[in-house]
């Protein structure tokens, strides 16, 4: 089991400092969710951490010959390779073994070919395909395209292809920067079941809260020139930092109320004879006292506001039996939608089905094959493409001459205004637009969207390139938006934050639900997109059959009583199965637990380490266990209590 040992690491670009004094120990079984404003470091911090990038001063330690996985954004595979046989060479011990072994073959050397066919059956070289092939399904690939060359897969899938090179290889430590890009949400849920039973270390970036709070086991926040270590998830970390700076902000104010009081007195005393000892005593005490120095936080929340010059009419729009093909594959088929004034409907589902086409429909950016669309009265529409580019038709053109164009009438301070919010200071204002980031550039189509003043929105995968701080203040300035909002996005907090209703788009067609993110996920009764959705799904089941028997029953007094003896021993059994289930998983988070201590693995001899893995996986096949005795026991529970009429 590897660790990693940060010493006094720090990172500098001329005279700006990323971070400096960084002093950490990464272990494994432990997964750090590495957070912070874009541009404070973090994926800098990840290439030194992989080699890529030196420091400018300090010292990273990895023991010689660990397997390093890295997911790099600017990383690219072979176009006219197969997609599983890009898959199986992120297991590079077994692709070089495999070409050294036909080497000797086709040489002549049976013996040493046999000899290296021997050390690939023990690493498993057999089951490397199937390996490959789970793993490229699990991140949303089907099984009919693992044959075919990379080319023909779309951008999105492609880097998917990467992530799946990287977990092929079996390796100690992943270094993940921002995995869930071009994932769909039932893939970021496979990449989270799969990161939970990773055993080695893990550091990964990402802007998902929804994720980091499933995954991480420790928070790393690159803020204030430092990185700083926070046990537990996104939602713990933020309130714990929250708290810190709290508390440093009230040390550092009394400090300077004690400062002001001792200036006071001697100012008033050191004049006067009989005082003037005490006065010097206190200007002595004032040279010892220290305010310690908060630096500047790297985190910046844009001002997004977006307001409707004039409302739109009740009825925003009609689509019916909307159908789109492109070549052979069919996206949409007979899609109908009635969308009234003021809904936020979220649209979710898995990649390839059609959402973003039917937001390019909706827009105008696309035609439909069949079907008709029918915008209400005073409608406005305001667009934000998944793909930027679509609405920067000159990437030669600055910032504050593209947002200019669309408030002609508005004077400059009006728009350098209006760029400030977006967070474009200074000269800022006079980037290109191919200069920009892609978090800027989101930015700034934020800011037209304002100028614009639609009152229907249309966003197409928004939060992607956002950093949390704008994601929060997004997801706030589509909340107050007066008018009417249809957004398609994977990130599930942002859709659980703003969906008034929800249109999955499937294979088999569209389900339209008129209620938030968590009511769906309640009614959905599986995890295909989430997990918590199982035992909503059961409680909601006993609920509604209660209230379907209005408290009545037509059970005979025998039949009855003999269902309330059931009752009781079934509400015993469930109350041991639960107090099981929570012992159980509180001895396995704390085996966890033990992994991500300081010094654990230099302390704890290989044998102990070795019980405590076999003791882990005992735990999570009882768990598994009674899980299921559970799930059985909470069904004939809500079964006997519907027939009993009670709730």
């Amino acid at each position: 089991m590897t660790s990693i040992g940060v010493s006094k690491l720090e990172k500098s670009y001329g005279g700006r400092t990323l971070f400096e004094d960084v002093s950490l120990q990464l272990n494994p079984g432990c997964r750090y969710g590495l957070v912070g404003a874009n541009g404070s470091g973090k994926s800098t911090f990840l290439r030194i951490l992989a080699g890529d990038e030196p420091a400018s001063d300090g010292t990273i330690a990895i023991a010689k010959g660990t397997r390093l996985g890295v997911l790099r954004q600017d990383r690219f595979l072979a176009e006219d390779k197969d997609v599983a046989a890009l898959a199986m060479e992120g297991d590079d011990e077994v692709t070089s073994l495999t070409a050294e072994r036909d080497r000797l073959h086709d040489a002549g050397d049976m013996l040493g070919a046999s000899e290296l066919d021997e050390r690939l059956r023990l690493l498993g070289t057999s089951t490397l395909r199937a390996r490959a092939g789970s793993i490229l399904q699990g991140l949303g690939i089907p099984v009919a395209q693992h044959d075919r060359p990379l080319r023909e897969l779309s951008g999105g899938m492609k880097l998917r292809v990467l992530l799946a090179q990287v977990l092929v290889g079996r390796p100690a430590v992943l270094l993940l920067d921002e995995p869930t890009n071009h994932l769909d949400i039932l893939s970021i849920r496979w990449l989270e079941r799969f990161l939970q039973g990773f055993d080695g270390c893990c550091v990964v970036i990402s802007h998902d809260q929804r994720f980091l709070d499933n995954v991480a086991t420790h928070v790393l926040d690159v803020d204030f020139e430092t990185i700083w270590l926070y046990k537990g998830n996104y939602s713990t970390f933020e309130r714990d930092k929250a708290a810190i700076i709290e508390r440093k902000e009230a040390e550092n104010a009394r400090i300077e109320e004690i400062i002001a009081e001792k200036k006071a007195f001697i100012e008033r005393f050191r004049a006067k004879a009989t005082k003037a000892r005490q006065a010097q005593s206190r200007m002595k005490q004032l040279e010892k006292i220290e305010v310690e120095e908060i630096k500047p936080t790297s985190r910046r929340e844009p001002r997004i506001r977006f307001t409707p010059e004039r409302p739109s009419g009740r009825d925003v729009l009609k689509a019916e039996h909307v159908t789109k093909s492109y070549g052979d594959k069919r996206v949409l088929t007979d899609v109908s939608l009635t969308i009234r004034r003021g809904e936020r409907i979220g649209v979710i589902g898995a990649n390839g089905l059609g959402k973003s086409t039917l937001v390019r429909i909706l827009a105008g950016r696309l035609e439909r094959d069949r079907g008709d669309l029918s915008w209400g009265h005073e409608v406005r529409v305001g667009y934000f493409p998944q793909d930027h580019k679509e609405l920067f038709p000159e990437p030669r053109q600055k910032v504050l001459d593209y947002l200019w164009g669309f408030c002609r009438l508005e004077g400059t301070s009006y728009v350098r205004g209006e760029l400030g919010r977006a967070l474009f200071s200074g000269d800022d204002v006079d980037k290109t637009i191919d200069t920009l980031s892609g978090g800027e550039a989101a930015r700034l189509l934020f800011a037209r969207l304002s100028v614009e003043k639609p009152n229907v929105l249309l966003l197409d995968e928004p939060t992607n390139h956002l950093d949390m701080e704008a994601i929060r203040a997004l997801a706030k300035a589509v909340k107050d938006f007066e008018g009417t909002t249809i957004f398609v996005s994977h990130n599930r907090w942002f859709v659980s934050e703003l969906a008034t209703r929800i249109v999955e788009i499937r294979e088999d067609g569209v389900v339209d639900f008129p209620g938030t993110f968590d009511e769906y996920l309640a009614k959905c009764g599986d995890d295909h997109l989430d997990a918590s959705a199982v035992l909503a799904k059961k409680k909601a089941e006993t609920q509604a059959a209660a209230a379907a028997s209005g408290g009545k029953t037509d059970l005979g007094w025998e039949e009855a009583k003999r269902k309330r003896n059931r009752l009781k021993v079934l509400k015993d059994k469930n109350d041991k199965l639960q107090a099981s289930i929570d012992a159980q998983e509180q001895r396995l988070s704390a085996i966890k637990q033990s992994y991500c201590e300081e010094g654990f693995f230099e302390r704890t001899s290989a044998a102990q380490v070795e019980k405590l893995h076999a003791e882990e996986k005992d735990l999570g096949e009882k768990i598994e266990a009674l899980m299921a005795e559970w799930e059985t026991v909470e069904t004939e529970l809500g079964e006997i209590k519907a027939a009993l009429g009670e709730a």
